[in-house]
């Protein structure tokens, strides 16, 4: 079922962080094959795209999703599994010694670790356990954990989910700011009517700009590390979302707290851990690991660092990453989050249609738009222009 040159790559999803995977290593020439689980995936629809799996959602159906991966390894033995999202990392890291078993080389952290990365308040409480600066956070379970933060915190604060990806399903956000115990207490009932447990945590002062990427894959006995940092531009929706500008940088101290936060994990992959300079004292505070690709993917691959070509040729071809060199500078957009985000960007005193625009100006690398691969930003332009239409309609009829 291969090119006979290379073994394939199954991605688990299409969305934004997984088209970066499927480019880049199409682009090499690895047969790609996807599974399809998300009615917002528009990988699928890319030139390198060997073939399309439709499969049911890891986390709703996990028995289906089990029957699939088990026809997949059957059909593609000794294939690499990438999960590029959190859903698809807890599902693949769950099982990962049973795909093993079914001949999957899994490109994915061990449980335990991945764990750690999903349950936020884990990961601030690791953190802190091993000398790297995070925010102060007190677990919610009752109201008198709100009140207790309140006495040895203080509002403003931040209301955070401890699985990320399910409080933003539900709530179309990442996190809630709240300025007051009543507005902490209606937020965490709305959360616990939904399921989902949260952490109150400090809000960190400073804006977008203080926002910081380290991305790195992690190999052998000691944690040698193949790294990147970036800086964030813009977030899209601008105060509560992730980024929709970054670009490439140096960050001396971010690579440093990112590097020894991975190797106190025994993390071995690819990740990405996200900080945020504190406005007050100049200090980079954790604000989560991701164990898995980031949305600005695109944007390493296309300084000099194709972080899944390199995991691929050493996971499939035992070949030892070595860290090149990367160019600094170069913007990375997704341009329907960032127009979405506009106006919020336009209306602040300190931001000019020009200073919006300079991103563009600079020979940006985008997230999903492609003259050489252009369906995926068909796909997300008609489902875009979809869900506008239904807005429109529903606000004339009110």
């Amino acid at each position: 079922m291969t090119d006979g040159r290379r073994q394939p790559a199954v991605v688990v999803g299409g969305r934004t962080q997984a088209l970066a995977v499927i480019r880049s290593l199409g682009a090499e020439g690895v047969p790609v094959i996807v599974l399809r689980y998300h009615d917002q995936d528009m990988g699928h629809g890319s030139r390198w795209v060997r073939e399309v799996i439709d499969c049911p959602h890891p986390e709703r159906d996990p028995d289906g999703f089990d029957r699939v991966l088990d026809r997949v390894a059957a059909r593609f033995p000794g294939s690499l599994l990438v999960p590029p999202s959190d859903i698809a990392v807890a599902a693949v890291s769950a099982r990962k010694r049973r795909l093993g078993e079914l001949g999957f080389v899994v490109a994915a952290p061990e449980w335990d670790v991945v764990s750690t990365c999903l349950d936020k308040a884990a990961t601030w409480d690791f953190a802190r356990r091993h000398g790297v600066d995070a925010p102060a956070t007190v677990a919610v379970r009752e109201a008198g954990d709100l009140e207790r933060f309140a006495d040895e915190v203080g509002f403003p604060g931040v209301l955070k989910p401890t699985v990320s990806h399910r409080y933003k399903a539900v709530f179309g956000r990442k996190w809630t700011r709240v300025d007051n115990l009543e507005e902490a207490t209606r937020h965490h009932l709305e959360a616990r009517a939904a399921g989902l447990e949260v952490v109150a945590q400090e809000l960190v002062p400073g804006d977008e700009l203080c926002g910081a990427n380290y991305n790195a894959y992690v190999w052998g006995d000691d944690g040698e590390v193949v790294e990147m940092t970036a800086a964030k531009i813009r977030n899209s929706p601008s105060e509560t979302g992730s980024p929709c500008v970054a670009v490439s940088r140096r960050i001396p101290e971010v690579a440093e707290a990112g590097r020894h936060l991975l190797r106190a994990l025994g993390y071995r992959g690819f990740a990405n851990v996200e900080f945020k300079r504190d406005a007050r004292d100049g200090t980079y505070k954790l604000i989560e690991v991701n164990a898995r690709h980031n949305l600005s993917s695109a944007l390493a691959i296309r300084c000099g660092i194709n972080f899944p070509w390199l995991e691929y040729r050493h996971r499939m071809l035992g070949r030892p990453p070595v860290q090149p060199d990367y160019e600094e500078g170069v913007y990375w957009i997704d341009v329907t989050r960032d127009l979405q985000a506009s106006l919020s960007y336009l209306r602040r005193g300190d931001y000019s249609v020009g200073r919006f625009a300079r991103p563009y100006l600079s020979g940006p690398v985008f997230a999903v738009a492609s003259a050489r691969d252009p369906r995926p930003a068909l796909i997300r332009a008609g489902r875009t222009a979809t869900q506008v239409r239904r807005k429109l309609v529903a606000r004339i009829r009110r």
